[in-house]
């Protein structure tokens, strides 16, 4: 069974909406701390003061973005312990391992039969054991 990503760009007219400027009333709403919790916990790399930077950082990845199909049987899984939260995917011609996105992960736990939200509860090298098991089962049924 193959894997595929598809990336969809955006329309001019949702780039030209993005870009133009927006205006918040802070006299409306209420505070959530939860928000703010949330925000401070995230990496650096994840934490964005508006909607430009946060619009401009996402317009780099999706720049950088490939999509290609590859047969899920050449797929490894591999986690380090130096870094217990993250996942790599090692794909046939790509010279660095790759981290998957929420969305992609989602689609490797659904392609071994793992609940992917169970799955994300995990440490990543539990995670990554469970997952390269999986495709090895997955393969032997193909």
């Amino acid at each position: 069974m193959n894997m595929t990503t598809i990336i969809d760009g955006e329309s001019n007219n949702q780039r030209q909406a993005a870009s133009s400027g927006f205006r918040v009333d802070i006299t409306r709403g209420e505070r959530i701390g939860r928000v703010s919790s949330e925000w401070f916990s995230r990496p650096d790399d994840e934490r964005f003061l508006g909607l430009t930077e946060l619009y401009d950082a996402v317009k780099q990845r999706a720049d950088r973005a490939t999509a290609r199909t590859v047969e899920s049987r050449a797929v490894r899984v591999e986690a380090t312990r130096d870094n217990a939260e993250r996942l790599s995917l090692i794909v046939p011609g790509q010279e660095q391992p790759i981290a998957p996105t929420h969305w992609s992960f989602g689609q490797l736990s659904s392609l071994v039969s793992a609940p992917a939200t169970y799955m994300r509860q995990l440490p990543a090298p539990l995670a990554g054991i469970n997952l390269q098991h999986g495709l090895l089962s997955h393969r032997a049924l193909s």
